[in-house]
């Protein structure tokens, strides 16, 4: 789909006052999706009580994740309606009975495929091919979002093993920053690979950057308040650390792969 008005290829500056007034215009979304929880708990302690394998609830959050940004976005013919109606909220786009059902289809799994391409500039054509909102397809190659999707799991392991976890605020909200790091690239992947839409892959990598940065602040402000022991910390650091640090060299080759397409 291409997003860019007037045949205009936007780089992420573009991309990310873009982003910020689609977000600041769609709140009335996010507050659907967390809408019935008690006292206002994050949706993955709900997730949590509906699937057994820590994976599933990742993949369920994020799959969450893609629908609330897919929303953001209309159909081609709609840009100019966007811009005469400012005030267009997101469920002006559905019925009032409308449960969301149609956007399940975005969310159908996919066969995995095999092998990888090692050819000169063929891993990033593996990784486009068949990227959709409605499959993560040849997102299964992308080794950052494995490790951020895996560290998230682990974290939600650890949170089951100390129930009194659940109790406590700052460490509720960790998890929560940790879970949209795997969330952010997979919703960057979603628009795919080509120039008129790499600027806003990136701008969603930044903000899985920007969520990696923050947790490993927060996990340091749990250590110094004795909520979790000196093992754990340091494993769970290392992990954060290291997918922090492959999260930026990604961004760096999205932005050299966005100079070369120029």
């Amino acid at each position: 789909m291409m997003f860019n008005k007037d045949d205009e290829i936007w780089d992420e500056f573009q991309w990310e006052v873009h982003l910020k007034e689609m977000e600041q215009r769609n709140e009335q979304l996010r507050d659907f999706f967390t809408s019935g929880l008690p006292d206002d708990k994050p949706r993955w302690l709900r997730l949590l009580n509906e699937y057994n394998s820590k994976l599933d609830v990742m993949n369920a959050y994020i799959e969450e994740e893609l629908l609330i940004e897919e929303s953001y976005f209309p159909d081609d013919e709609d840009w100019e309606d966007e811009e005469e109606d400012d005030n267009d909220p997101f469920f002006s786009m559905f019925d009032e009975d409308d449960e969301l059902d149609e956007w399940e289809d975005f969310f159908e799994d996919s066969e995995e495929e095999e092998g990888f391409l090692d050819d000169d500039g063929e891993e990033w054509k593996r990784l486009s091919d068949d990227f959709a909102m409605s499959d993560y397809g040849a997102i299964e190659n992308l080794s950052v979002y494995l490790e951020a999707r895996s560290v998230g799991a682990e974290l939600l392991k650890l949170a089951e093993t100390e129930p009194h976890y659940f109790e406590n605020e700052e460490f509720t909200n960790f998890i929560s920053k940790s879970l949209l790091i795997s969330a952010k690239l997979a919703v960057g992947y979603s628009f795919g690979f080509e120039i008129d839409v790499l600027g806003a892959n990136i701008v969603y990598c930044k903000k899985a950057l920007g969520y990696a940065n923050a947790s490993l602040e927060m996990l340091q402000n749990l250590k110094n308040k004795e909520l979790m022991d000196q093992s754990r910390y340091y494993e769970v650091h290392q992990r954060l650390f290291e997918l922090r640090n492959e999260i930026g060299i990604y961004i760096q080759d999205l932005r050299e792969r966005f100079k070369s397409q120029l």
